[in-house]
């Protein structure tokens, strides 16, 4: 489980997940939670390359910061692409309402967690954090 103070910062700020397939790859994503159960849930409307690479070997890497206290982590671990089940009806219903049909949610990717490590301009850089 994500630390509350880490959970928070998820929440609050915007994320940019990394994936590498033939060359590395980073996007913002906008639609994204910290699940209950400590796992990252995004929702995939566009993302081609970033949904192409996690169907090659499901590694990935989310940073996160905020801009005003640098405070800042990133998340490695493995993603699944879901195509039903809450987190793919949540984002389902998110992306009709903002979208009005204009795009459609490909699915949602779910990352669980393997290592947390601070990313903190300070003494802690690089610091592994249990999970």
């Amino acid at each position: 489980m994500l630390h509350d103070n880490v959970k928070k910062l998820f929440e609050e700020n915007l994320w940019y997940i990394a994936t590498i397939g033939d060359e590395p790859n980073v996007v913002p994503v906008g639609f994204k939670r910290v699940c209950d159960d400590g796992r990252l849930a995004i929702g995939a409307i566009l993302l081609d390359t970033t949904l192409e690479n996690i169907r090659r070997n499901g590694r990935v890497a989310v940073a996160c910061a905020d801009a005003l206290t640098g405070e800042a982590y990133q998340i490695k671990g493995r993603a699944e692409l879901v195509h039903e089940g809450e987190a793919y009806e949540h984002y389902k219903k998110l992306t009709e309402e903002t979208f009005k049909g204009e795009m459609q949610l490909r699915c949602a990717v779910m990352i669980t967690p393997e290592r947390l490590i601070n990313a903190s301009p300070n003494e802690h850089n690089k610091e592994e954090i249990s999970l």
